[in-house]
């Protein structure tokens, strides 16, 4: 059941478009991810699902109310790229007042902030938060999303300049939040950590979305799985069955040995066959994807035209 809906959304500053027309659903506990390169209209989408930013047009409902919507609200957790704390307060006393603005009970809110706090293995709660680092800083600001227990997560490159272990411990607890069916949407420029965790994206260019689906969906349609066969054949004759076999290409032949480059499994099986039929054997079948990086970089290179898996 989809817990966040968008239908035509658009964005335009003056003559310039944003975001033009993005549509998609998101089911509850579901992760997803929204990538692109700088400008695609990834953090502008993000805001006009927070009510933070103001769409020309289309429509968006996240837990069944329009963002903005103090309902909505409450259900809502967000964290944006760019998270300034007031640097005078404690993590805890910073935690507290967010808490209260969200009319959180102070015996329910100190119990949900130490809880976070310990998962996120955030220490030093008690300096004052202009003396902490950039990833515990971070990590606060994850809490403060969390602290009215939201339905839906809104995470706007939630690792951004962390430190590698800051950022795995990120990524682990987001992937926890998931599991206890939050409903998180976020943006990343880490493509392997969109990839390990994601159960579907959309990948936005120029302010379209061109391609989305799951991971393995967008890799089908635009990647695809390259089967490399090898083989050791006997005899000219054996050799020339095995290299038409239904039209695979071969890149090597050598002293009886084979090397086929196919894409789909049929031509694999019907090297197998030509193979035993020429007395010959298969002697290796390694496969190879391409990772989301690269299915990204061929997608933004091209047109921004939608390419649904």
């Amino acid at each position: 059941m989809a817990i966040l809906e968008v239908e035509g959304l658009r964005k335009e500053y003056g003559n310039f478009v944003a975001v033009e027309g993005s549509s998609f659903s998101i089911d509850r506990g579901e992760v997803f991810g929204v990538v692109g390169p700088n400008g695609a209209g990834k953090t502008t989408t993000l805001k006009m699902l927070a009510g933070l930013v103001e769409p020309t047009g289309g429509t968006a409902r996240v837990a069944g109310y329009e963002p903005g919507e103090p309902a909505m609200q409450r259900r809502l957790g967000f964290l944006p790229e760019e998270s300034p704390l007031y640097e005078e307060m404690t993590a805890r006393s910073y935690l507290r007042f967010f808490a209260d603005l969200y009319g959180v009970p102070r015996e329910v809110a100190d119990e949900r902030i130490e809880r976070t706090l310990d998962r996120l293995d955030l220490e030093h709660r008690d300096r004052r938060l202009g003396n902490v680092s950039k990833g515990m800083k971070r990590k606060v600001a994850i809490t403060r999303a969390l602290v009215n227990d939201p339905d839906v997560l809104i995470f706007d490159e939630p690792a951004s300049g962390l430190d590698p272990l800051t950022t795995n411990y990120i990524i682990e607890f987001t992937r926890e939040l998931s599991e206890e069916g939050k409903t998180i949407v976020f943006s990343a420029h880490n493509l392997f950590h969109v990839e390990s965790i994601c159960d579907r994206i959309a990948v936005m260019n120029e302010g379209r979305i061109i391609a989305r689906g799951s991971v393995e969906e967008i890799r089908e349609a635009h990647g695809g799985t390259v089967y490399y066969v090898y083989a050791t054949v006997e005899g000219s004759h054996g050799l020339e069955a095995v290299e038409t076999a239904d039209s695979p290409v071969t890149v090597s032949r050598e002293n009886g040995h084979v090397e086929h480059v196919v894409e789909e499994m049929a031509h694999v099986e019907a090297i197998r066959e030509a193979v035993e039929a020429a007395d010959g054997r298969i002697t290796d079948i390694q496969t190879e994807t391409p990772t989301l990086e690269e299915i990204f970089l061929e997608l933004a290179s091209d047109s921004p035209e939608e390419a649904e898996a």
